[in-house]
């Protein structure tokens, strides 16, 4: 590496870093605030919350990485021009192209680390984002009974202190009791009380002195029913154990979020999109197996074959499944064939001299079908079998004559057409029965059915559809945010040689105003690729597709060292073209 190589890179790095935190950290507090209301105040300890924080920043990387790039790129080349360190450069003889080759191989290696942390670790991220995050927002917050206030977070209890001495006594206490379900039947008063968990705070005890509770059953017939029973009962102290389960951080199960597509990688999301279409392709041949089991009569002749596609798509699905069900029948069938059992025993016995003497008996026994003693022979041979005694017919013993019992007897086949009165009586019967207007009306709700069968497949049709998409953008998200990065310095750097001013000032405001752009523009091709209106291809890459010209523009601006954002360049222009507007 070149000595103007290391300037150049070693004045990019650290504003990268720099950026790359600031970005992360301003995207954390947007990201945060939105679960702010519940995540805080459930009473968990710092290092929940520092787990949680840890899988956001890194969750979020893959849309501060642009950004970061894009700041530090048009800082550093906007300090050398600044500092006329890139004119140095460009009057020894060195290009602006031959200058940003440094910070563009280091742009194109955290282009490809980006990729590889989108496809392997920000999935493993989420997955972890998501089962945590949902269990600290199931969690009941923190237990904390204010004086005068009713508490209603310990499940069917409502808990009212109207002065509490310290976080142990309590003063003149009123608890409703909500577990049956009836209202504010079940009421207990007390004139004092310790509040007090035990077993890590699992379960809180609650010691009443000098009290009274009152319980009222609930009337169920009207107002002829006998008055209801009333009890009262005093107490000197009674002792009520609450369960905090609600209160513990219980961690979910990762596999329950196994389904989300944003915990997938790149072969997960091809299989995932494999499954969707057999499903699809699937609900499409019923359609056709549905129509022709509603109108039999005209399928009688002709089928209603669909297309080729879904006939060979379908072919291969039922190929694979009965393969998996071969082979999961196989896999059983091995686990439960033949099975050996040695039994090695050494027995102690003694010969006719009384000497000791070892003796190793190896058995073996082999598991084989159980055969129904019922079908054995005398001989223990199955019945039918080859080598045992075969299994005869009885001979048919009949003692009346059964000539002509049940004998298919054929009906005569009339060959001469019908005559009209013929005609006529059987046409009577059709219309005074009323066998054509119920063969109107069933051929009707037929039509009704299969059409409501046909709504309610196409909805399940597009709604797998419209995952199928989504599938796609996931799986196409992760090439494009990669390569945003080498895109957003294709603009930084050029535009930073251009514009030559460094700091916060200038660079800022043209770093954020083409992230918005950037971002609008992905959020709008992401919008139209979800809804069909394009490919998903199309509308994932339509911002990177949207803002390249802008940084070939700003390169081949920056080659030829102009002047876009001097006043004197626009007035150049507009003189010339007032000269041309007056010839």
């Amino acid at each position: 590496m070149k000595k103007i190589d290391k300037l150049i890179l070693g004045s990019f790095i650290g504003p990268f870093i720099l950026t790359f935190l600031v970005v992360d950290f301003i995207l954390l507090i947007v990201n945060m605030l939105k679960y702010f209301d519940e995540i805080f105040g459930k009473g968990l300890s710092f290092g929940i919350y520092a787990e949680l924080i840890g899988y956001f920043v890194i969750s979020i990387s893959p849309m501060a990485l642009p950004l970061a790039v894009l700041l530090s790129s048009l800082m550093t080349f906007g300090n050398l021009g600044e500092h006329f360190e890139l004119t140095a450069i460009k009057s020894s003889g060195i290009s602006l192209v031959r200058a940003l080759r440094p910070i563009g191989i280091f742009t194109v290696a955290l282009t490809i680390a980006a990729y590889l942390s989108n496809n392997y670790l920000v999935p493993k991220v989420n997955l972890k984002t998501f089962s945590l995050l949902y269990d600290i927002r199931t969690k009941s917050p923190a237990l904390d009974i204010k004086e005068g206030v009713f508490y209603a977070g310990i499940p069917n209890y409502s808990i009212k202190v109207n002065e509490k001495l310290d976080d142990v006594r309590l003063r003149d206490i009123i608890i409703y009791n909500h577990a049956e379900g009836l209202g504010n039947l079940s009421v207990t008063l007390a004139d004092s009380g310790r509040m007090e968990t035990f077993m890590n705070d699992a379960y809180m005890k609650l010691t009443l002195f000098n009290g009274q509770n009152y319980k009222e059953a609930r009337s169920s017939r009207g107002i002829a029913e006998p008055p209801v029973e009333f009890s009262r009962t005093k107490f000197s102290e009674n002792v009520m154990v609450f369960d905090l389960a609600a209160f513990q951080l219980n961690r979910t199960p990762e596999d329950l979020w196994s389904t989300n597509r944003a915990i997938k990688n790149i072969p997960e999301i091809k299989l995932g999109l494999d499954s969707i279409y057999s499903l699809v392709n699937d609900l499409k041949f019923q359609n056709f197996k549905t129509a022709e089991s509603i109108y039999p009569f005209f399928t009688r002749n002709r089928a209603m074959t669909p297309s080729e596609e879904i006939l060979e798509r379908k072919a291969l699905d039922d190929t694979l499944r009965k393969q998996k069900i071969l082979q999961q029948r196989e896999k059983e069938a091995l686990d439960s064939s033949q099975v050996e059992i040695k039994l090695n025993d050494t027995v102690s016995i003694r010969n006719s001299d009384q000497s000791p003497k070892k003796i190793t008996l190896e058995t073996t026994i082999a598991s084989s079908p159980a055969i129904d003693s019922s079908l054995l022979n005398k001989k223990g041979t199955p019945l039918g079998s080859n080598k045992g005694t075969r299994l005869r017919k009885p001979p048919v013993i009949t003692t009346v004559d059964t000539s002509g019992v049940g004998e298919i007897k054929k009906k005569p086949v009339r060959t001469s057409p019908l005559t009209e009165e013929e005609k006529n009586l059987i046409d009577s019967m059709m219309y005074k029965k009323g066998y054509f207007s119920n063969a109107i009306t069933m051929a009707l709700n037929n039509s009704r059915n299969l059409k409501n069968t046909f709504n309610v497949k196409a909805t399940q049709i597009d709604g797998h559809e419209r995952e199928f998409r989504r599938f796609e953008i996931a799986w196409y998200q992760k090439y494009t945010q990669a390569i945003a990065c080498f895109m957003m310095f294709l603009i930084g750097a050029p535009l930073g040689a251009i514009i030559k001013k460094g700091g916060l000032g200038m660079p800022v405001l043209i770093s954020i105003t083409f992230f918005i752009l950037y971002y609008i523009l992905t959020i709008t091709g992401e919008k139209w690729a979800k809804e069909g209106l394009a490919d998903p291809l199309f509308g994932t890459f339509f911002s990177n597709l949207c803002l390249i010209p802008f940084g070939l523009f700003f390169l081949r601006q920056a080659k030829k060292d102009a002047r876009l954002f001097e006043s004197d360049f626009y007035s150049g222009f507009l003189k010339k073209f007032k000269g041309l507007f007056k010839k």
